[in-house]
Parts: C-alpha cells; structure tokens; sequence
C-alpha cells in the first residue's frame, strides 16, 4: 500500500467518524450526557473538548495495550486475554478523566465547576467506550493510524452535535413552543431531526 493511499484511507476514516458514523447520531451513544450539558453553548463546547480528548487518548492507548498484551500472541504476553477488554477498556479511560478533571481544575475553574458532576460522568459515556470497542473490530482492520483517525473524528463529531444542539436549544428558550414539548421533549424531537439530516452524508464515506 503506497502513503498516499494510507493517508487517503485514513483521512476516509475520520471524515467516515464525522459525518456518516457519527458515534451520537448515528450510533446513538452518549445520549445523557449530550442531553443534560447541551443547555449552554460554552458548557458544550468544553464538556465537547473533554470527551474529544479522552477519546482520542484512550483509543490510541487501549489500541496498543490491546495488540501488545491483550491478544493471542501478543509482543507482551503470548496468553489469550481479550476477555479483559471490556474492563482494562474502562480503567484507561476512568485514568484519563481523573486526567481530564485535574487539567480543568488547574486551568479552567470556572468550566471545572459549571461541568459539576457531569465531568466523572465521562467515566461510563458510552460514546467514548464504543469507539473503544469499536476499534478493535475485526470487520473494520483498523491499524494505529485509523484508529487515532477514528478516535479524534468520534470526538470531534460528538463535540460539533453536542454544540449545535446546545445553539438550537438557546433560540428554542425565545420560541413558542407547546407547553407539554417544553424541555426534555423538544431536546428529544431536534435530536431526531438532527440526525436524519445526518443521513444525508449517507454514502460519501464509510469505514
């Protein structure tokens, strides 16, 4: 395989986390999260940029511990330990958000404090633990490239859903909106619209 083609399959991937496999809005994955801190766009965004990060960190991580140890005849143990994935998959990204926590905390009080609770939360966000999982799916093939690709576009387009949601819901605040659809119930009819327009991208790139 030359590089241009490594890079053009790469880059299909990426694009492919994006837009057509997007992990919230095709995939449906870290959906309470999405909903309880799209209130604000600022909130959004930093809670977007925390979940980015995790996700991209803890995939090209969990990746190298997977192949170098956790595997069949891994370079680090020749033993079968793939059962363990599902758990040594969640303490990597439980270590990466007690990361995460202390960064803001030490930077950013005030996005440390608006985050709240919801900042642990990170811990058990199903998106992030699907790429995980995902990754390392043997129909998908995915070497450490793809799944630094993949990682960061699953970020990067949970972070552009969560923001865009978070825009739609502050002119929603000035809108005429039925009583009985107000809060959880328009949140969850945009979301619907949000990704049927999504399905549009259906087609240009997949992984």
């Amino acid at each position: 395989m030359t590089t241009e083609t490594t890079l053009g399959s790469v880059a299909v991937v990426f694009l492919a986390a994006i837009l057509t496999n997007n992990i919230l809005l095709a995939k449906f994955l870290g959906m309470c999260s999405f909903i309880a801190i799209s209130r604000n766009i600022r909130t959004a965004l930093g809670m977007g940029l925390a979940v980015t990060f995790v996700t991209f960190c803890t995939a090209v991580l969990n990746y190298a511990i997977y192949y170098g140890i956790l595997v069949t005849g891994a370079p680090l143990c020749s033993a079968d330990l793939t059962f363990l994935s599902f758990l040594v998959f969640i303490m990597t990204i439980a270590g990466f958000v007690q990361l995460v926590e202390m960064i803001l905390e030490r930077f950013s009080p005030v996005l440390y404090y608006n985050l709240g609770i919801f900042l642990p939360l990170i811990t058990v966000n199903c998106a992030i633990l699907g790429v995980n999982l995902l990754m390392i799916d043997p129909d998908l093939k995915f070497g450490l490239a793809k799944t630094a690709a993949y990682g960061l576009g699953s970020g990067l387009g949970w972070l552009m859903a969560i923001c865009l949601m978070a825009g739609i819901r502050q002119r929603l605040e000035v809108a005429d909106i039925p009583k009985p659809l107000r809060g959880l119930g328009i949140t969850v009819i945009v979301t619907g619209l949000m990704a049927m327009a999504f399905m549009g991208f259906t087609g240009m790139v997949d992984l």
